[in-house]
Parts: structure tokens; C-alpha cells; sequence
């Protein structure tokens, strides 16, 4: 892994020292802990986007197929509870 000197703006000086302190008492390097803390941001990012979102399903509209209406209960049970009969 490459190592590199970043500069980066806009960030809270307050967040920053409370980070830089906390780092110090578990005995970690300031990189390795930021490191760890966006590759932690980036996971959850990527999970949440993978999970579909449930209010979509207030969208769902019955249709009719013949003299039938599609049920779309076990697709929804299948999505909330990730499960399917």
C-alpha cells in the first residue's frame, strides 16, 4: 500500500483533536485509525445501498392479468423480511 501526504479541508477542528486524541490512547497511528474509519464509511455506504428501500413498495400498483389480480404479497414479504413461502 502506497503511502501518501493528504491535505484535506473543511474538517472539524474540535472532531479532529477528539479523533487524534482517541487514536493516541489506544495506541494507533493517526493514518491507520483514519484508514480503518473510511473504509468502515465506505462499507456501510455500499450495504445501504444494497438493501432496497421499503417505501418503494407504497408505489406498487395491483395490475390485472385476465380475470385475476397479481398478488404481489409474497414479492413484499420476500423484500421486508428476506424470506419467500
Amino acid at each position: 500500500m502506497k503511502k501518501e501526504i493528504l491535505t484535506v479541508r473543511d474538517v472539524d477542528e474540535q472532531e479532529w483533536r477528539r479523533f487524534r486524541a482517541r487514536t493516541a490512547e489506544e495506541g494507533l497511528k493517526t493514518g491507520d485509525a483514519l484508514t480503518q474509519a473510511m473504509k468502515l464509511w465506505v462499507k456501510e455506504r455500499e450495504s445501504q445501498r444494497m438493501k432496497p428501500d421499503p417505501r418503494l413498495l407504497l408505489k406498487v400498483k395491483p395490475i390485472t392479468i385476465g380475470r385475476k389480480k397479481v398478488r404481489w404479497s409474497e414479492e413484499i414479504d420476500e423484500t421486508l423480511y428476506g424470506s419467500s413461502k
